[in-house]
């Protein structure tokens, strides 16, 4: 089967065994749940979308029939998704104080029925609706707090605790997250039977030992400004950490004191050597993401003999169950402290994810997104992972978790170690335990970040050279597209696979001429080489990144000798290999060098030149320019084919208000934006003057992106920053400038 994903294609594909190639579909949440069932059941191949429309299908053919697909399970869905859908519509089975399937069945109808109600569509809605519409709405909130009947909200958090060492640095966040720490201590079901059952609340009440002490740490996601995808060929980027964060609380416990869920004890029982380390994760989120809400393993599992387990078989060990891939990105930070540092774990570790998308938090007027690590007055090791990074958008959620956990996991077990290193390492957990082939900027930016300014580091590996003050009269937004983001999907990984192969031809080129293997290379004779032009041909021959490369050397000499695409088998066989650790060359699969190969050289020259904007005189042209940067950057995404309809939806709008007539008879006030991180979905960057009508007009785009896709996107900022509001302005306008600060946060 050749299409596009979806419940009856993948039903069809899995009833009848047949292999299902398809392509990535915007604006459907489901596309995880539905992927991980292929996959799970050997039954799909993704096909990038330029292949798709490029007609290059044989290698996605080819894979298809080589595969077997498994599933064994009924093929009866339609009757029996109808039977309970006409019983839940006249409320059987129903019951309102548990969270059981039937609960969410209802809720996703009711949910349906909202995302439909677009300008000009008429839709009959059932009877049933409004009341059902009314105790969805009534029933959302976090843990941490329940509704009464006037509608306010209290809080359910008794328990105190005390900071033995760091310090809050003013973050509301942070307090937020010690309350609801603190809370699971009275978290007592039984007495709260109105309440829906969360059954990772559950598991998360019994984690921790109240009597031992509790290591907390923050990280920060990241809005990519500028560099993107040019990281992993070494370029300058500019990244600007974000307000919402990811917290973990750890605490460690002997194996003898710790308190196992049943099937883990189970399993140790029937192991029959008593006692033994072991790690147990608690995911909140997980209705909302299609994964398993619970994770444990024997911390042996991690040794293979007297040697760590190697990340290959790890990447196999996390990918045998799709629904618990997740914990990759947590425990995989032990094993890669294991394998880099030699750390032995001898302790039981617990640890708590809540990754809720839902939550969002004004940070104040705190003055660093630090990774910070408290030690609290509390018994013993456990882990909780608490996010309000967004899946799926592009602003680093899984860098965020990887450089919290590590952290919290390094400060519990005493091991001190850098910022800039966590980050490193944190990197070896997305590239060789999840099998995501992003660069390193990401985990710096949550490592080294500060807020209202935006981290300027050299990819080469991961040089920091400076922290860039974001101009008070210049503000920056993310905008999610709401198409989910991958970095481990087949887009990004062809592209940077198509980069590699253009810096091993570069090299290649740069040799032959050096060499006289090429009798005239673009015209040049060696003889007729200048001194100086032999020693930058020898540079390179031996070109370590991409970004090395001028673009006016690569235009000159390179541009013209690169292959528009190369098929994977033809790369291979002339150049052997094309010296990435971290992805691999499909033979059957067709490359597209050129684009991939031209960005970061571009990136990196439009990187510095943004980074010299910034502290250039205030002006309309310092914006326009800076504007034009990340246009051509957008641009320069979508000729690697890492654009999509969503991104290029929002650029659109931003480029309406930036040249419509309200904007052009006044001072500008938005100026540009482009796609962020790996592409293909995801969050999209503006910049604008740091003022009241830029607020507004990001809030019509926002407004007009759903009337026309019928997503509300959700907006991503770094701190509150003042709206600059001249003197003469009514005070009606200074106090809508200030509500209006908060509701674009909230």
């Amino acid at each position: 089967m050749l299409g596009k994903i979806g419940y009856g294609t993948v039903s069809e594909a899995l009833a009848f065994k047949l292999p299902f190639v398809f392509v990535r579909r915007d604006y459907f949440n489901e596309e995880p749940f539905l992927r991980n069932m292929l996959e799970y059941y050997q039954c799909g191949v993704e096909m990038i979308r330029r292949d798709l429309l490029t007609g290059h299908w044989k290698p996605y053919l080819e894979h298809a029939i080589s595969l077997k697909p498994c599933y064994e399970g009924g093929i009866n869905g339609g009757e029996v998704a109808a039977h309970i859908l006409q019983e839940t519509a006249i409320g059987k089975h129903y019951a309102s104080d548990k969270f059981s399937g039937a609960r969410r069945l209802r809720d996703a109808i009711v949910l349906g029925y909202q995302l439909q109600r677009v300008p000009g569509r008429d839709i009959s809605i059932p009877e049933w609706y409004s009341s059902a519409e009314n105790e969805l709405n009534n029933s959302t909130g976090s843990p941490a707090t329940q509704i009464i009947e006037n509608g306010s909200l209290t809080s359910t958090c008794t328990g105190d605790f005390e900071i033995l060492h760091g310090d809050l640095q003013g973050l509301p966040d942070t307090k937020s997250f010690l309350k609801s720490l603190a809370e699971l201590d009275v978290y007592d079901p039984e007495k709260n039977t109105e309440k829906r059952q969360i059954r990772e609340r559950k598991a998360a009440a019994g984690l921790f030992n109240w009597e031992e002490d509790i290591y907390v740490s923050r990280a920060p996601g990241r809005l990519d400004v500028m560099g993107g995808i040019a990281d992993y060929s070494g370029s300058l980027v500019l990244q600007m950490p974000i307000k919402e964060a990811c917290h973990v609380a750890v605490q460690k416990n002997h194996a003898s004191k710790h308190r196992l869920w049943k099937h883990a004890q189970a399993r140790q029982n029937a192991k029959g050597q008593g006692p033994t380390p072991v790690l147990q994760i608690v995911s909140y989120g997980s209705e909302l993401s299609n994964r398993g809400p619970t994770f444990d393993m024997d911390l042996s599992d991690f040794m293979d003999g007297e040697m760590p387990l190697s990340y290959d078989k790890a990447k196999k060990y996390f990918a045998q169950d799709p629904s618990q891939k997740w914990a990759a990105y947590v425990a995989g930070t032990i094993l890669v402290l294991m394998t880099e540092l030699g750390v032995r774990f001898e302790d039981s570790i617990s640890m708590l994810v809540h990754n809720d998308q839902k939550l969002k938090v004004n940070w104040g007027n705190c003055a660093k997104f630090l990774v910070i690590v408290f030690y609290l007055n509390y018994p013993y090791m456990e882990i909780q992972v608490s996010s309000a990074v967004p899946e799926g958008k592009g602003v680093s959620s899984s860098a965020s978790v990887e450089v919290a956990s590590m952290s919290a996991i390094a400060a519990a077990h005493g091991l001190s170690i850098s910022p800039r290193d966590i980050a490193l390492l944190c990197q070896k957990v997305e590239n060789h335990i999840v099998g995501a082939p992003c660069g390193v900027m990401d985990q710096m930016t949550s490592a080294c970040g500060e807020a209202n300014k935006l981290l300027a580091m050299v990819c080469q590996p991961a040089e920091v050279i400076g922290l860039v003050e974001i101009p008070s009269h210049i503000r920056f937004w993310g905008i999610d597209s709401g198409i989910r983001h991958s970095v481990g999907g087949a887009d990004y990984g062809s592209v940077r696979i198509g980069a590699f192969m253009g810096r091993k031809m570069i090299k290649s080129i740069a040799s032959s001429t050096l060499s006289r293997s090429l009798p005239s290379a673009n015209g040049l004779i060696l003889d007729e080489l200048e001194d100086d032009s032999v020693n930058l041909i020898k540079a390179e021959a031996s070109l370590d990144y991409l970004c090395n490369l001028s673009p006016h050397r690569y235009e000159a000499l390179y541009a013209k000798m690169l292959p528009e695409s190369i098929l994977g088998e033809t790369f291979l066989e002339k150049y052997i290999d094309h010296s990435d650790a971290v992805t691999v060359i499909d033979e059957k699969r067709t490359y597209v060098v050129r684009a991939p190969a031209k960005h970061p050289i571009y990136e990196n020259f439009r990187v510095k030149a943004f980074k010299a904007l910034l502290t250039s005189t205030s002006s309309d042209e310092q914006l326009t320019a800076l504007g034009e940067l990340l246009y051509q950057c957008h641009y320069s995404y979508g000729a690697c084919g890492l654009g999509s309809d969503g991104t290029d939806r929002l650029v659109r709008l931003v480029q309406e208000m930036q040249h419509g007539k309200p904007s052009s008879s006044e001072d500008g006030t938005l100026y540009g934006a482009k796609i962020t991180g790996g592409g293909s979905g995801g969050t999209v960057c503006v910049i604008g003057r740091n003022c009241l009508r830029s607020s507004q007009q990001i809030l019509e785009i926002q407004h007009r992106y759903k009337g026309g896709t019928g997503y509300l996107p959700f907006i991503f900022e770094s701190l509150v920053r003042k709206i600059r509001i001249s003197e003469n302005s009514p005070a009606f306008v200074q106090n809508l400038a200030n509500s209006l600060s908060l509701w674009l946060l909230y």
